[in-house]
């Protein structure tokens, strides 16, 4: 058996001889910079590739974030485990989009995964709201503007990590302060989208008192509610209902073909409120952790 990175691009023919849905961003993804061949690893027997896995980054990250793709063919579980021990490349996360029922059913890569020593992390919930749903109509509670600078966003999702039911926020406050925290996702994402920052909202009262915010963005692959947030004196009120149709709404008047936005299955709040803002669900998505 022969372990190894692509020698290039050339190869993808090779490295997508298992079917997922990300083969087809792959090219994509190395010609921005997302992907490299080095990143993209297989195992291959007489020829045949009986494992494969692949990692993603930023744009302009030196290392990848997180090993997004892990095939094994049947049968080959040990050549799986042996990729991920000689592969140079790491990552400290695996994401994988699976259907509802994934749990139902035995997964190779899932047994791979953990005989190299990852564990589940989280679940999600990816979901996607269609042109031609309808849209909440403004019930005229809030007032929405444009964030008057990066200090004050930052403040409001500081204050938002207050009782955060995301299993990420909670484990990045483990180890940080939630200013930290706040001013990380900030500059590490959300200011990296390729969409406007004029599409951010924050939301007051009439009086201006800060409610929440909601950043509807782009993030290179789809248009997308990328945070969405209610302050903690603010919440139980119904607000985060008129922040999600306000961020639907400004997505929608771009002419989008859909919207995508995700969140924990444990965080049932929000997933309730996606689901009366007419976001159905996808797929779900699992993320495991070494």
């Amino acid at each position: 058996m022969e372990i190894r990175p692509l020698t290039g691009p050339g190869e993808l023919d090779l490295f997508n001889s298992f079917d997922y849905v990300l083969n087809e961003e792959i090219p994509g993804d190395l010609s921005t910079g997302h992907r490299r061949p080095e990143w993209l690893w297989v195992a291959v027997r007489d020829g045949r590739v009986t494992a494969r896995a692949a990692w993603w980054s930023r744009h302009g990250d030196e290392k990848p974030m997180f090993m997004d793709i892990l095939d094994v063919a049947p049968g080959h579980l040990d050549d799986g485990v042996r990729l991920i021990e000689a592969a140079t490349v790491h990552a400290p996360e695996y994401v994988r989009f699976v259907p509802p029922d994934w749990r139902d059913h035995g997964h190779d890569w899932l047994h791979v995964l953990e005989r190299s020593g990852a564990r589940l992390f989280v679940e999600r919930l990816r979901l996607q709201w269609q042109p031609g749903t309808p849209v909440r109509p403004t019930t005229g509670r809030l007032v929405f503007r444009e964030p008057h600078a990066a200090d004050e966003l930052i403040g409001l999702m500081e204050r938002v990590l207050d009782g955060t039911l995301d299993a990420h926020s909670r484990a990045e406050l483990a180890r940080m302060s939630p200013r930290e925290c706040a001013a990380q996702q900030y500059h590490e994402e959300l200011s990296r989208y390729p969409s406007p920052p004029e599409w951010w909202r924050v939301a007051t009262l009439p009086d201006g008192d800060p409610v929440g915010f909601v950043i509807p963005a782009h993030n290179g692959y789809n248009p997308i509610l990328a945070y969405i947030g209610v302050v903690p004196e603010h919440r139980g009120r119904g607000h985060i209902d008129d922040l999600l149709a306000e961020g639907t709404r400004l997505l929608a008047g771009q002419d989008v073909p859909r919207i995508r936005a995700s969140t924990d299955l444990g965080n049932v709040p929000m997933a309730a409120a996606f689901a009366r803002g007419g976001y159905a669900v996808l797929e779900h998505q699992v993320d495991m952790t070494w």
